[in-house]
């Protein structure tokens, strides 16, 4: 009887490993979509702002950086939910 309370004690465990360790791959996924979005962006802004600051070309090559950040968010998006 102890064999047996044991077997179903080591599989409600590995039931629960299971569930644990697809949360935790859940929540990596959603954390690297955002982590990936926020710093393609926040590159493409530095980056135009910088660049216009040395051409003196104020408000445009921020805008033309800023929509490349956002392009480069968007398809890193498509190739995360791909890989999965």
């Amino acid at each position: 009887m102890k064999k047996m309370d044991d077997t179903l004690s080591k599989q409600h465990r590995k039931d629960k490993d299971s569930s644990v360790s697809k949360t935790l791959r859940a929540f990596a996924y959603v954390s690297q979509i955002g982590v990936t979005m926020a710093a393609s962006v926040l590159v493409g802004v530095l980056l135009g702002k910088f660049l216009d600051s040395l051409f003196g070309t104020k408000p445009w090559l921020l805008l033309i950086f800023s929509l490349l950040g956002v392009g480069a968010a968007i398809k890193s998006l498509f190739d995360i939910s791909q890989k999965k």
